[in-house]
């Protein structure tokens, strides 16, 4: 391990009179995932900070792409720097004095070393306690102590996680051989796939501009290694046509964002499936469905996406539904979950832009989630009236009294949105109405004890309406606000979430590319 004073740092970086952060990190690493937007606001303070990423070109191109990385980063060809620094485990962290000389480390995620470091450079703290995060957690093994193996492209790199993998086995049946019966006992979800055949595979293929043996990512939990050519495979099973692989890669990427958690998500008894929701251009380009029915079987796109999503997860991850899939009563959901937000009917900023995207791009967000619980309010005379109504579906979220431990979206019909709007309300004080607004009174924890009953020490006590209530949601962030639905009935929906946090599944967004891959 680099011992304080023997780094040889890059050309330019602690040059300035100023220290320096030096970051080396994986691309697929889970932890460097996770920590890796934390140094976004010390980048934004001014601090110099240099990433040197242990990967291809290519690949840390998309890592910065899609975890908004806005500091410079730097491929550490042959991991020459990564052999002179030795860093042990990445993500490592490397503070620099303004002369280039080593003075400390952080090695993985670790909150409280973050915030010193940021102490250190004279900054606020940069990673707060309750954002869902855990406080650790360990990295992985960095490249330059891997075993050397030779990659797919002959180059002898090493490679901890391979970047590709075998071609999808190919099947010949048998000519009195249902294709369809075939498929559907081996690789259904208890309703008829379409064959994959290898002409339709490659027509999917045609449509991605990346390798058919690339991994993509693998799936919880059995790991199985989603190439895109298994990928492609699923998606023809789902129905899709070969421009959904441009929304196919990155939700599963998604998916398997450590802070989902699909491994929970998929093992839990609880009822959550993911919930797909698209944002952006491509609503039009590939016809998602955002207007009336929008929970239900109207639009090839919507459909079809969520089934392929499910495909994959039952048959490369293993959440099969008699097996590792323990949930207790289940989720309609699991057969496909996706809806797209009603954009045209929205007067305020669209759910991606609040999630941190340019209005112009496309993102899809996933949510780990209930059914839908619906809100029925057509005499209401005022938008409050309206909130009022939705804190009560709100109030039985998980179970009526428990508080604190989840999250919801609330689904908002236009007849609804407009009643709001008229009256002056923006998206952010919908959500604050509805967190100060919805509570449990306390008067019902004095009956028969029950879920929720035992943790009342850790609530917090608030008067709704002149009555003491225990406040349902921690804050007003774990309300999240889409606009979706038909222009003709006032007929809004709570969705409610998993446990949330360091122990449950974080919502994620991630861009869709214009084009595919």
């Amino acid at each position: 391990m680099l011992q304080q004073g023997q780094i040889a740092p890059p050309s330019g970086i602690a040059q300035n009179g100023k220290p320096a952060l030096l970051v080396f990190f994986e691309t697929d690493c889970p932890t460097c995932q996770l920590a890796l937007p934390y140094l976004n606001s010390l980048a934004q303070s001014a601090v110099q900070i240099l990433g040197i990423s242990q990967d291809d070109e290519e690949s840390t191109r998309a890592f910065m792409r899609q975890l908004h990385i806005c500091f410079p980063v730097e491929v550490d060809h042959g991991l020459k720097l990564s052999r002179s620094c030795d860093p042990q485990s990445v993500p490592t962290i490397f503070l620099l004095d303004s002369s280039g000389r080593f003075v400390r480390s952080i090695v993985g995620f670790d909150k409280a070393g973050l915030n010193d470091l940021a102490a250190e450079l004279g900054q606020p703290p940069i990673a707060p306690e309750h954002d869902g995060n855990p406080a650790w957690k360990p990295g992985c093994s960095s490249r330059h102590l891997e075993p050397e193996s030779t990659s797919a492209n002959g180059t002898g790199s090493p490679h901890f996680l391979r970047k590709t993998a075998e071609p999808a086995t190919r099947i010949t049946l048998d000519d009195k051989e249902d294709p369809f019966a075939y498929c559907m006992r081996h690789f259904g979800d208890a309703l008829p796939v379409a064959p994959p055949t290898v002409e339709r595979v490659q027509a999917m293929l045609a449509a991605c501009n990346l390798p058919a043996q690339e991994i993509i990512a693998r799936i919880p939990p059995f790991y199985g290694e989603a190439t895109v050519e298994k990928i492609a495979a699923n998606a023809v099973m789902a129905g899709c046509e070969p421009p959904m692989m441009r929304v196919l890669l990155p939700l599963v990427r998604a998916v398997c964002d450590e802070r989902f958690n699909i491994h929970g998500v998929q093992a839990t008894t609880h009822f959550a499936a993911p919930l797909i929701m698209i944002n952006g251009p491509v609503r039009q380009e590939l016809g998602f469905w955002s207007r009336q029915n929008v929970f239900s079987n109207v639009a090839q796109a919507n459909s079809t996406l969520g089934r392929a999503l499910q495909l994959i997860l039952l048959n490369i991850g293993g959440g099969r539904p008699d097996g590792i899939d323990m949930s207790t009563l289940g989720n309609s959901g699991k057969f496909s979950y996706c809806i797209a937000e009603n954009e045209e009917e929205n007067p305020w900023e669209p759910f991606h832009v609040t999630r941190g995207l340019a209005r112009e791009q496309s993102a899809l967000s996933l949510f780990a989630a209930e059914p839908p619980r619906g809100v029925a309010e057509h005499n209401a005379p005022s938008g409050k009236a309206i909130l009022k109504a939705i804190t009560r579906a709100l109030a039985t979220v998980w179970t009526y009294r428990m508080c604190s431990l989840f999250e919801a979206i609330v689904v908002l019909c236009p007849e609804h949105v407009k009643t709001l709007h008229r009256d002056g309300f923006s998206k952010q004080q919908v959500r604050e109405f509805l967190f100060e607004n919805t509570g449990i009174p306390v008067r019902h924890f004095q009956d028969e004890p029950g879920e929720g009953t035992q943790l009342t020490a850790m609530y917090r006590e608030i008067t709704i309406d002149g009555e003491r209530c225990y406040q349902k949601f921690r804050s007003p962030g774990s309300l999240h606000i889409i606009v979706a639905g038909g222009t003709a009935g006032k007929f809004s929906a709570v969705i409610g979430s998993w446990a949330t946090g360091e122990l449950g599944s974080q919502m994620v967004t991630y861009p869709i590319p214009d084009s595919g891959g």
